[in-house]
């Protein structure tokens, strides 16, 4: 070894230690893949907690979920909070290395939609209901404000990313021999819910139009919801994938709980107005279901007084 060397080895000593200290750094940082399973050929869903947002969680409580087709992937929710989406997308690359071609979000809720930022790098589209974008412009600083305070520093590095394409009324999507029709709905849970139908499988993601062991909550319109089921059970499908709840149900049968809470609601709320009674009487509406939801407290005054907003001037 020469003394002219000597310098250039040190050097590259030291640039092996700064990389591995940075792979090694890059490692610790890597996302914990969320914990998905495969529920029909090629589908895989997380089955998220029943639980409001927290630190505990990192903002992962609602049902996320993939398509894999022979060409590109579909992401279908992407979780509350940036550290929830790189989970999931650590879980799409733990079983392909295929491009992720879309990321389609079912309405606006947190939950469902502040881990959309891990999916900006890999290029992605994107899209949902032709109304999200002016209903995430009108929350989106109370739902980052909020949802922080929840989740602490695990929600470190979320934003808000809005669609890069609307859907209107229905769309179908191809990753490769496999076809995803993408649907629309009139104000019921939100007044931007949206449908993915996976037609290889049958195999519908719901979004929050399907409600199961988490208390329904209401952010659109009751008589639209009612409407919007009743028409929903119409329709064939070999499994419902829900917003909240089991990974997959069997369809329709996994309507009736949510139909029969919002007939309660519905019908006791509609009792109050007829007495004349007051919105803060109609808080308690539905009481009898109190015992078949979990986060019941949480959730169904304020379905409650939802209702009494909508139906007190018919």
């Amino acid at each position: 070894m020469t003394s002219r060397t000597l310098p250039a080895l040190v050097l590259l000593v030291a640039l092996c230690g700064l990389c591995a200290s940075l792979f090694g750094a890059a490692t610790a940082r890597a996302a914990e893949p969320l914990p998905v399973r495969e529920i029909a050929e090629g589908i895989f869903v997380f089955e998220a907690p029943i639980a409001l947002a927290g630190r505990a969680n990192g903002g992962a409580i609602a049902n996320v979920g993939f398509v894999l087709g022979r060409d590109a992937v579909a992401v279908i929710d992407t979780g509350g909070s940036l550290e929830a989406g790189e989970r999931l997308l650590a879980a799409i690359r733990a079983r392909t290395a295929l491009p992720i071609r879309y990321v389609i979000n079912t309405h606006v809720h947190p939950d469902h939609i502040l881990g959309n930022g891990a999916f900006v790098a890999a290029g992605a589209e994107f899209i949902a209901h032709q109304r999200l974008p002016d209903a995430l412009a009108a929350r989106a600083a109370q739902y980052l404000s909020a949802n922080e305070a929840l989740v602490g520093a695990r929600f470190a590095g979320t934003r808000i990313v809005p669609p890069t394409r609307t859907v209107s009324s229905a769309l179908v999507l191809d990753l490769g021999d496999r076809r995803l029709r993408l649907e629309t709905w009139p104000p019921a849970h939100t007044d931007n819910d949206l449908t993915v139908l996976d037609e290889r499988t049958g195999t519908w993601f719901l979004g929050d139009l399907l409600f199961a062991r988490h208390v329904p909550a209401l952010d659109g319109s009751l008589k639209g919801w009612v409407a919007t089921l009743r028409t929903l059970v119409t329709r064939q499908a070999a499994r419902a994938v829900p917003g909240h709840g089991p990974a997959a149900m069997p369809w329709p049968e996994a309507a009736e709980p949510l139909r029969r809470y919002l007939d309660r609601l519905e019908a006791d709320v509609r009792a109050v107005i007829k007495d004349g009674g007051t919105m803060q009487e109609a808080a308690g509406a539905a009481r009898e279901e109190a015992g078949l939801w979990e986060l019941f407290g949480e959730f169904n005054a304020r379905n409650a007084t939802s209702a009494y907003h909508e139906l007190e001037w018919e």
